[in-house]
């Protein structure tokens, strides 16, 4: 029996949303960072981002994680208010989990020496912060003082202890102990204050707004001691500040697309050093929500998801930049006349490009973004299908789309596959039956008299599979414009989500929605794998190897299960939690290499070794 291993993954971007900042935050023992998508936790070594490890078991969308002082724990919090603290290491041992606040948790902070926890964020009444033992949830103080959402806190790293928190009530708070108690409140900010740290060493910490200001502050009394100068400063909200680790400088980041270095002076005025501009469209997308000063890494992340990483040894030097997907990468496919080369899509429009083994490549540009609901690529052009009843074919010329000519099929695409080898004719199938397209031409339409689910069409063009809500899978033979039928295949008790030839043209295999997979005999249409009936829900892709020796399916239930044709099913090799809310793009690069795509906006790569 074979064994499968995974050897590269793709992270998908940080969750964003438009006027808010992201809090992200990293382990400076592993240069690691952690952000948060969805219910996923992701740790990123700045190093090598192709080293990924994701936690998953938040049961909410998580907002922002946390790693101990001395590395060993991340805290995690999501939008249900629920803070969960697990360790780094093997199989993320899950050590406590508490309710902290009636509402989603914005920010938390540890203490340095590792004990406490303090959180703040939205909830019901008036506790918009709270600060706990870490191993027994015991508060620690009482945080009164804000009446609106607590966007962010800070626990300052020496003693004496304090903690300062922010938000949309444009104040800043200040709390001395522990037990916690409430000293004082500026007002110096005119609209929301974003996010407030302490420098490394606890004698300052600075707070930045929506009001484009920063303000600094003395670290043990909490009165105003200075500020960030206007001169060269921001001209948008600022979202996010992060100190350098000498604590005499500062990363800023702003919707007005730009990140900036400052010096800050003796007398605590700070000075800019040095604007970053992270190239790009110049697009809404551009805003830069959130940042990070990590060792020699200034990280940044825009509003659409790319994070940059800059050198703060060599602010001249252009940055690394990736990034990926934020929603459910539902199609996933190769290019044929270089397989390492992969397009992956989501519904929100986006198309990324891949290369095997060394990871993000970049986003292809279309002319417009719409949304998209599956991709198939041909040699020169990509075809797409979206929720306007539209099929689009897009030329391509390197990384760029070219014009997109939309036929319009009158009704919602259900499915379409591409004739390979002869890519003017697509087949497109719709409630009712199938539409033909050849080129940018619908030649015919064609009521089928049952409720169509899936189709294929061969790759010469001459046939086609086209499988029912009934469970039946309908043969027919293309002759000109006309589907002619030539034979019907009963074995599914389920709708039939995915059909696919085999490479080599001799087998073609199909899936349902009651967790079933057959492969057959395209030439006797007998069954030729039977009893592949491992899933526990539907099955919503498949993908054969380019030798036409093993089968891969992906499902509903996180999994992926690859079958060796001429070996008993009972061999099969089951991938158990692939991608968390399900496996939606499943394509072999080569006989050995599986790459999976799924509703955690994640792509991953397995390698199967032979037995």
């Amino acid at each position: 029996m074979s064994a499968v291993e995974l050897t590269e993954t793709y992270a998908c971007t940080p969750s964003t949303e438009r006027g808010r900042g992201i809090l992200i935050s990293g382990d400076s023992k592993s240069n690691t960072i952690t952000y948060t998508n969805a219910r996923s936790v992701i740790m990123m070594n700045l190093h090598n981002p192709l080293q990924v490890s994701v936690y998953g078991e938040h049961a909410y969308p998580a907002t922002v994680a946390r790693f101990s002082p001395n590395g060993e724990w991340v805290a995690s919090a999501d939008v249900s208010g629920t803070v969960r603290i697990w360790g780094t290491r093997n199989e993320f041992v899950l050590k406590k989990e508490f309710r902290v606040l009636s509402g989603r948790i914005d920010d938390l902070q540890w203490s340095p020496d590792g004990i406490r926890i303090v959180a703040s964020g939205e909830a019901k009444g008036n506790s918009f912060v709270r600060a706990f033992m870490w191993d027994s949830g015991t508060n620690v103080g009482e945080f009164d003082g804000h009446s609106r959402r607590v966007l962010s806190c800070a626990y300052k790293p020496t003693r004496p202890f304090r903690i300062v928190t922010c938000g949309e009530d444009f104040l800043v708070n200040f709390y001395e102990g522990p037990p916690f108690r409430f000293k004082q409140s500026h007002r110096d900010h005119s609209n929301f204050v974003n996010c407030v740290r302490y420098s490394p060493d606890g004698s300052k910490f600075v707070t930045v707004s929506s009001d484009k200001k920063g303000i600094i502050f003395d670290g043990k009394t909490g009165e105003k001691i200075g500020e960030l100068s206007s001169e060269g400063g921001h001209t948008g909200s600022i979202y996010a500040v992060s100190w350098s680790p000498d604590g005499k400088q500062v990363l800023t980041v702003s919707a007005d697309k730009s990140a900036k270095v400052w010096d800050i002076s003796e007398d605590n005025i700070g000075k800019v050093k040095k604007t970053l501009i992270c190239s790009a469209s110049g697009g809404v997308e551009d805003m830069l929500v959130g940042c990070l000063w990590l060792n020699d890494y200034l990280v940044t992340v825009s509003l659409g998801g790319t994070i940059s990483i800059f050198s703060a040894s060599d602010l001249d030097k252009a940055p690394r930049s990736f990034s990926g997907h934020m929603k459910n990468v539902s199609s996933l496919t190769i290019r044929r006349s270089n397989p390492r080369v992969l397009l992956s899509c989501s519904y929100d429009g986006l198309i990324v490009k891949w290369i095997q083994g060394i990871g993000y490549s970049g986003k292809l540009q279309r002319k417009e973004n719409s949304q998209i609901k599956s991709l198939a690529a041909a040699e020169e052009e990509i075809v797409t299908s979206g929720f306007d009843n539209k099929i689009r074919r897009v030329s391509l010329h390197g990384d760029q789309c070219g014009d997109a000519e939309a036929i319009d099929i009158g009704s919602q695409p259900k499915d379409f596959s591409v004739a390979l080898s002869s890519p003017e004719l697509v087949l497109v199938s719709i409630d009712s039956g199938v539409v033909m397209l050849r080129g940018t031409k619908v030649v015919s339409t064609i009521n089928l008299g049952f409720t169509v689910t899936a189709s294929v069409v061969s790759s010469d063009g001459s046939e086609a599979i086209i499988g029912g809500q009934n469970g039946k899978l309908h043969i027919y033979s293309i002759s000109g414009d006309t589907l002619v039928e030539e034979a019907v295949l009963e074995k599914h008790r389920g709708a039939i989500s995915v059909i696919r030839y085999s490479p080599d043209f001799s087998m073609f295999a199909s899936g349902d929605v009651n967790r079933e997979a057959v492969v057959w005999d395209r030439a006797s249409r007998d069954v030729k794998l039977k009893n592949m009936l491992y899933h526990t829900a539907r099955i919503n892709c498949l993908a054969w190897s380019p030798d036409s020796s093993r089968i891969a399916t992906g499902s509903l239930d996180m999994c992926v299960i690859i079958y060796e044709i001429d070996q008993p099913v009972a061999n099969r090799n089951t991938i158990k939690g692939a991608h968390l809310g399900g496996v939606y793009g499943l394509v072999f690069t080569d006989e050995y290499s599986l790459v999976s795509s799924g509703e955690d906006a994640f792509i991953r790569v397995w390698k199967i070794t032979p037995p």
